[in-house]
This record gives structure tokens, sequence and C-alpha cells, in this order.
């Protein structure tokens, strides 16, 4: 045990700049509320938290990674030295925002959109998307919008904000609470809460539901079927041959 704090104290050091140590800017978080140093923290042991960044953060911003750029994973590109990794290597909420900074959205550097993306990834990653990228350029994480207070949820509001407008196949229409596709036959209902549908039969309970399947506040939503940040934007939360995507909510 002794060996993996003392490895901890050594990794975590290098992405932790403490020219100025201060509170978290949000409301009253203090320091042994991320920090297992508490309130003696230094150079040599700010890097050890009392959970994974992913999970402190939210733990106050609960939405943060429902639909948003992925975290918590190894990069297979090197990234500028001012978007730092963790101890393991691995790009987290810490690898774009500054905790204790003070630049709007806690982000390290002034770009924010497109120009925020450049910094790491090349024109072509956005090229191949059908969009050009254009629908997760903007920000990354979907849940920095305000909510909407309506039926829709506020992901599918951000969704639609686009494909409701565009031509062709990547036009999406809501009608009467349906989701209907252009490129496709298919349509669903959208923006009804999960629960209520149950007692109609024929639906699995929402506690088998893959994690993959998002239901914000319990609504069925874009992003219950549809992956916003990935390599080719829009595309299924899990495979669908022989309807396995489908399935794991109806139970026929």
């Amino acid at each position: 045990m002794l060996f993996i704090v003392v490895l901890l104290i050594l990794c975590g050091r290098s992405i932790y700049d403490l020219k100025a140590i201060d509170r978290h800017p949000a409301g009253d978080t203090s320091c042994e509320s991320c920090h297992l140093a508490r309130d003696k923290i230094d150079g040599s042991n700010a890097g050890i938290l009392v959970a994974s960044q992913e999970e402190l953060c939210k733990s106050c911003h609960e939405n943060a990674l429902t639909a948003s750029h992925p975290s918590g994973f190894a990069p297979a590109r090197q990234l500028p030295a001012i978007f730092p990794l963790d101890w393991k290597g691995e790009l987290t909420c810490s690898t774009c925002h500054e905790v204790h900074g003070s630049n709007q959205g806690l982000l390290r550097v002034d770009q924010q959109g497109k120009t925020l993306c450049l910094s790491c990834h090349d024109e072509n990653f956005f090229a191949e998307m059908k969009d050009g990228g254009s629908s997760v350029m903007s920000f990354g994480h979907l849940d920095a919008r305000s909510s909407t207070g309506g039926d829709i949820d506020q992901y599918t509001i951000q969704c639609l904000s686009c494909h409701e407008t565009l031509e062709g196949e990547l036009n999406v229409q809501v009608r009467g609470g349906i989701t209907r596709h252009n490129n496709s036959k298919a349509s669903h209902p959208i923006g009804m809460k999960y629960e209520n549908s149950i007692s109609f039969g024929g639906y699995r309970a929402i506690s088998s539901i893959p994690a993959e399947i998002a239901l914000p506040d319990g609504t069925v939503s874009c992003i219950s079927c549809h992956q916003g940040y990935s390599d080719e934007h829009g595309e299924v939360v899990m495979s669908n041959q022989g309807s396995a995507l489908c399935y794991s909510c109806h139970d026929l």
C-alpha cells in the first residue's frame, strides 16, 4: 500500500501547477473534497485524489459526461504540453480544464469551439464526419447548455437545433412526440419517461438496460441510441445486429 501511495506522489506531480493553491471556485467546495492530503497540499501530494477525476467532477456536474468528449482513456496521439495527462497517461477532465483556473469554463486556454478542438485533432478527423464536425466543435459537453424545461430533454434539443435544419439524409424531424429520420424508415418515440412506458408492458426493467443507453432524467432521448462524440458522429451506442440495441429496451 505504501508503494502505491509513493508511486501516486511521484507520478501525479507533473500535471499540477501549484504557483497558487486555491479552493475550487464552485461554491463551498473544500480541499478535502478532492485531495487526500486535505488542507496540507503541496507539489508532492496534489495529484493524490480521493477518487478518479471523472467521479469527483460528476459529483457536482452530474451529467457532464453523459454526452461529452470522452474522458478517462489513453489518447493514441501526443497532445500539446498545455493539455496534460494524468499519472496513468490518461486524458481526464483536467486535461482541458484547470480546476483552480479563472478562464471561462475553467479551460486551460483562451480558445473555444473549433479552434480549441484543432489544438489536438486535425482537420481530417472532422472531415470524415458527415457534418464536417460542426455538431461537436461548438462545445465539449452538451449539458453545458441550459435546460429547456420542456418534455424533450436538453440533449435532444441540441441535436435538433442542427438536424431539423439540415437537408437530405441528415434531416431529423419530431412530430407528435415521434422522431422521423430522413435517412431511413426508422421512427421512434422521444421525450417520454421510460418508467411510464413500462406500465404498458413489453419493456425491460430500467435497471437491466445497458449503461451505454442514456436516459437523461429517465427520459428517452437522441443520446439513448446515438453517440454525439465519436469518430463517426451519430453512430449507435452499441451494435444493432440482430436488433440487439432495440431489444435492450424492448422485451418482445
